[in-house]
């Protein structure tokens, strides 16, 4: 298993401690997308864009509509191809080709409506060679994780929003990716489910210090997730805001003098290269 499963088993579910930072996680190294216009014309989507994410880290990624935050996000996955620069994992480059070592939350479920909450969760496991044990064992081990257990034979129809977006993030951690990609994963909540959804992110961040990169337009949940916030305007990045804020963090925090300040360095850095 990767570190934040096997630190799980260790300490049952308690907060580890960040390991010292030396070398990164993951790097974006010169990502440029250009897309083939009518004639000659050319549209630049991203350029030269440059992110170091160390492991253990919760970094998101926010910009306004259209700056290129998803295209970004798909080439990082492997979804779409750079038209130039690479993505390194552990120093390995990965440009061109998804992998489970990127494991991806987009904003709809994604779920297989005709399986169950378990059979989801083990979809990506049976084209790994595992074995029928092996896949009810890890199955069995996410579903705590995210607090389902209970709900492995439920079908999709039968849960909340919430509930489905927990059974994509345990598919995603039950392969074990090295990042985990999130794609504006509670963007289609309501408020109350999607406060109730960060509470339960940053839970489980905390509990397992996985290394996380989460794109999304929601100031406000993007400081009260991460640790680094980059900013994303028109293709590049304008900026590189660390959070200041305890570890832990209850949804009070949001209204904290510290917190407001954040938000508005974000908001003046987002609004100054709109």
């Amino acid at each position: 298993m990767q570190d934040y499963a096997s630190t799980l088993n260790k300490t049952s579910y308690q907060e580890v401690a960040p390991v010292p930072h030396r070398f990164p996680k993951m790097e974006v190294e010169n990502i440029s997308k250009v897309y083939s216009g009518k004639g000659k014309q050319l549209l630049t989507v991203l350029q030269n864009i440059n992110i170091k994410i160390f492991s253990r880290e919760f970094i998101c990624l926010v910009g306004t509509s259209g700056c290129g935050k998803s295209t970004l996000l798909n080439i990082i996955a492997g979804l779409l191809a750079p038209s130039a620069g690479e993505i390194l994992i552990d120093g390995q480059s990965v440009t061109g080709r998804p992998g489970s070592d990127r494991g991806m939350v987009f904003q709809g479920y994604t779920l297989y409506p005709w399986l169950t909450v378990a059979q989801n969760v083990a979809f990506g496991l049976q084209f790994q060679g595992m074995s029928k044990g092996d896949q009810r064992d890890q199955v069995n081990y996410f579903l705590n994780v995210v607090g389902l257990e209970n709900f492995a034979n439920n079908y999709p129809r039968q849960l909340s929003g919430g509930m489905k977006q927990r059974v994509a993030i345990a598919r995603a951690l039950a392969n074990e990716p090295a990042v985990l990609l999130m794609d504006e994963p509670f963007g289609a909540l309501d408020a109350q489910t999607k406060e109730q959804m960060q509470e339960f992110l940053l839970d489980l961040w905390e509990k397992t210090h996985m290394t996380v990169l989460m794109i999304t337009h929601d100031v406000e949940e993007a400081i009260y997730l991460s640790q680094r916030i980059y900013v994303l305007g028109v293709g590049q990045v304008k900026g590189e805001i660390p959070i200041c804020l305890p570890t832990h963090r209850e949804l009070s925090i949001k209204l904290s003098p510290e917190f407001i300040d954040i938000k508005r360095q974000v908001m003046s850095t987002m609004r100054q290269h709109h």
